[in-house]
């Protein structure tokens, strides 16, 4: 007899009755709490810094706007995506945008890496694709997307404290060469530092400029590099730092590839994501 047969199946579901089996319905689906919303420490740490609204019209929940600022963050899907569970997806669009200009995530950038080591400062850079989505605008030319062989792509450029967690952060076209943001990354470099970087960074400039700030500039000499320099390889090992925060960040799918039109959307996402390393970093010192 056949499984697919409609006696068979009239004959299972006899048995079943028989026996006196209930079936159990499935339950339905309710609000999932994604392992990356904000927990209750993270939550205390960041809620004095948001912006104080006393008059006019209480606006919708903040924590919840920032767990659906995170979800975008975290998954990389379309704002019009968002699930119900963090309100209309407008809102949570328009307080990102409007945070961003207020300068509401630089603010608590700063406020978080008050705290870093400042015995070691370390420099690097990442490219990132440029989504299709992203480079549909008419004039990029003010958005940092640089074209080279890899086609339309953007370069972060950060430096890392000692324990590898964000200071300074920057965006350039994927094209402009590492350096070209030492000048200003590096305005806090902190006296009797050590900074390390690749041998991208070896020039003559960037160690003058380490010095006259009373630093140490580790950084690997050029094959032809030749005045001899002084260097430690030893030192040098701790740079890996660097590269795993890169590695941390683009685990956030909006960081790992560029889907923002906006160059100044783009960087707000990649504070943000720093952000979140430096509320766990909290957390997990409390």
């Amino acid at each position: 007899m056949s499984a697919s047969s409609p006696h068979y199946l009239q004959l299972r579901k006899s048995r079943i009755d028989a026996i006196g089996i209930d079936v159990i319905p499935a339950p339905k689906p309710g609000v999932r709490i994604m392992r990356y919303e904000l927990s209750d420490h993270e939550w205390s740490i960041i809620k004095p810094m948001l912006p104080n609204k006393p008059r006019g019209i209480p606006r919708v929940d903040d924590r919840r706007v920032l767990n659906g600022i995170f979800w975008v963050l975290r998954s990389g899907a379309p704002w019009r995506d968002l699930p119900d569970g963090y309100g209309p997806h407008t809102t949570c669009y328009n307080r990102f945008v409007r945070w961003r200009r207020a300068g509401v995530w630089d603010q608590i950038m700063d406020a978080m890496a008050v705290a870093h080591d400042s015995a070691v400062q370390m420099i690097d850079t990442s490219i990132v694709r440029v989504h299709q989505h992203g480079a549909c605008i008419a004039n990029n030319g003010g958005q940092h997307i640089g074209r080279s062989r890899g086609g339309l792509t953007s370069k972060i450029h950060v430096v890392v404290d000692g324990n590898g967690l964000p200071v300074q952060l920057g965006l350039t076209g994927g094209q402009v060469h590492d350096n070209q943001l030492c000048s200003v990354l590096l305005q806090q470099l902190p006296r009797r530092a050590r900074l390390l970087a690749d041998r991208g960074y070896d020039a003559d400039w960037i160690r003058a400029f380490a010095a006259e700030r009373g630093a140490w500039a580790n950084i690997p000499p050029k094959r032809n590099r030749k005045d001899p320099i002084c260097f430690s390889p030893y030192l040098y090992r701790d740079r890996n730092l660097v590269e795993r925060f890169f590695n941390k960040i683009k685990q956030c799918r909006r960081v790992a590839t560029r889907y923002d039109k906006l160059a100044a959307n783009y960087l707000a996402f990649v504070k943000l994501a720093c952000i979140r390393l430096w509320l766990r970093v909290y957390e997990s010192t409390a």
